[in-house]
């Protein structure tokens, strides 16, 4: 392992989240290896740039959120981490905790694994948007 490449991917995952917080579409697709795979694992993985893109674009009209890392690692060839992810779902804001998993080749993504609970997702789903908030 190497440090140079460890801090270059380290980097690289961070400005990857941050093109996500500004729907930076370009920026992410760009990240990807031309097989590589998104798979939030409560679903179905997603594969390829083109399906990929498919999905990314998908959030273009959904509020922006904040992605905030609590702890990350690097290594010349993964890098983990821990966040938590601020979003609106069906107008609903959501805090989903999340740790991540990237498999990274020749300084792009190969795979990207997301671990999480679906709770939060299915409750905002579940709620009416614009129902009047308990006091």
């Amino acid at each position: 392992m190497t440090a140079d490449a460890a801090a270059s991917n380290d980097a690289m995952v961070r400005e990857f989240l941050a093109a996500w917080e500004r729907r930076d579409t370009d920026h992410i697709i760009d990240r990807f290896t031309d097989d590589g795979v998104y798979h939030s694992i409560p679903l179905t993985p997603i594969a390829g740039k083109a399906a990929i893109r498919e999905f990314v674009a998908g959030f273009a009209d959904v509020p922006p959120g904040r992605l905030v890392i609590h702890h990350q690692v690097a290594t010349d060839r993964v890098v983990m981490n821990e966040r938590t992810d601020h979003i609106t779902l069906n107008g609903q804001p959501v805090a989903l905790p999340i740790s991540g998993v990237f498999e990274i080749e020749d300084g792009r993504i190969k795979a990207w694994r997301e671990y999480f609970d679906l709770g939060p997702a299915r409750a905002a789903y579940a709620a009416t948007p614009d129902a009047p908030s308990s006091p």
